[in-house]
């Protein structure tokens, strides 16, 4: 059976995929189950930002795996110790916390920021407050999803924990209005990934910094897309030298191959966790930990992130080049960007699908935005191509002319 009509039979449908069907990949390429060569302009979501199959994570995975890969934190493990002492030391805060998934670290976040608003700020038990950005993406659990602004995330899944104000993002004043006495912590994403890779003012983030300090609140950035060389530098908040009081990564510290996230903190936040009070039976287990130091590694010695500021400042260039009324707007930092589709012309699901016949893999958000995000290995020459490739599709669609209703 074809494995398409296996998975329309058995898998619950919560994605739309593409119509490809994947069967292996190498740096930034993928091929389909024909032998099909794809350049990925996606990466996984970040998640393989170092390529796929990358040898030397491939290599120190299985090396741990044959070690010892799931012992639990009942007990210590010779790997745990070394990875996040790296991670702290790129990320310049003190201590760390590891789960699995993003959404787990941003869970782990909420806990540790209502906690010390009860402990060591002296909010009233149970009325803490976070604010949050409007168009966020902390991830699908039902926390996250209660404070989320896209009808479709929370449609159904009610009721929701209370404790969250949404302000505008980007919009200083409008944090400074909604900080109350009860307010812990303002938790946002540094630039919008869901949302079609959303810019802040400049000077955003540093301001969000002034304002948290100016009124003892918490400053938790969500750098699980952002973060680990995408924008061009380590974390995005490193472009406004600022220091947040907590940062949330994920998505790439697992190298492509594993889920690896966590939460990394100053020692006042992280220091509100005592034995018992959170856990994971697979956070920081040693084959994780190994994976995600030999990632880290990975992007120092192959200086990833300078690709990604060189590699990156080249394709937007590229892109905003592109004089064509079928692209509104280009947006984006390192090699992230954003292209955004006039619907009068086409769906960005069209211009995805156009794509992927002309040998690139990208997937739209928000139905009118087409994400560029490759693998930070990506060779130039490839780059150039995957983006000739765009450009086609939006001439195409241009000489078409089928302008739809908006």
């Amino acid at each position: 059976m074809d494995p398409r009509e296996l998975e329309a039979r058995y898998c619950a449908r919560n994605y739309d995929p593409l119509p490809i069907v994947l069967a292996r990949g190498a740096g930034a390429h993928l091929w389909d189950v024909d032998g099909r060569r794809y350049i990925d302009m996606m990466s996984a979501y970040s998640a393989a930002s170092h390529g796929h199959a990358h040898p030397r994570i491939l290599a120190a995975l299985e090396a741990q795996v044959r070690r010892l890969a799931v012992p639990s934190r009942a007990f210590y493990n010779d790997r745990l110790g070394p990875f996040l002492a790296e991670l702290c030391r790129l990320a310049g805060l003190d201590m760390a916390l590891p789960m699995n998934t993003g959404a787990e670290a941003v869970e782990t976040a909420i806990k540790a920021a209502r906690r010390w608003g009860y402990r060591v700020k002296g909010v009233a038990r149970d009325r803490a407050e976070i604010i949050v950005a409007e168009g966020n993406f902390h991830g699908r659990t039902t926390t996250i999803v209660g404070f989320s602004s896209e009808p479709a995330y929370r449609d159904g899944f009610g009721p929701f924990a209370p404790g969250f104000r949404a302000v505008p993002f980007g919009d200083l004043a409008a944090v400074e209005r909604a900080i109350t006495p009860e307010t812990v912590a303002v938790l946002v994403e540094p630039i919008q990934g869901e949302a079609g890779i959303i810019m802040p003012p400049a000077g955003w983030l540093a301001g969000l910094r002034a304002l948290c300090d100016a009124h003892r609140v918490l400053l938790i950035l969500d750098e699980v897309q952002s973060g680990l060389g995408r924008t061009g530098a380590w974390f995005a908040f490193q472009h406004e030298g600022i220091r947040p009081d907590g940062l949330v990564v994920g998505k790439a510290l697992g190298g492509g191959v594993l889920p690896v996230s966590a939460l990394v903190g100053t020692g006042e936040l992280m220091g509100v966790f005592t034995p018992g009070s959170h856990g994971s039976t697979f956070g920081g287990n040693p084959l994780a930990a190994a994976v995600g130091l030999e990632a880290l590694h990975v992007i120092r010695d192959e200086q990833l992130v300078e690709r990604s500021r060189a590699l990156g400042r080249h394709m937007l260039e590229r892109l905003r080049a592109i004089a064509s009324p079928v692209v509104r707007e280009v947006r984006g930092l390192g090699l992230w960007a954003g292209a955004e589709i006039d619907p009068a012309f086409a769906t960005a699901r069209e211009a995805c699908e156009r794509l992927l016949a002309k040998g690139v893999l990208s997937k739209e958000t928000h139905d009118t935005v087409v994400r560029l995000a490759p693998p930070l290995v990506i060779a130039p020459d490839d780059l150039d191509l995957a983006l000739d490739r765009l450009e086609e599709v939006v001439r195409e669609i241009e000489l078409a002319r089928r302008p739809r209703a908006a």
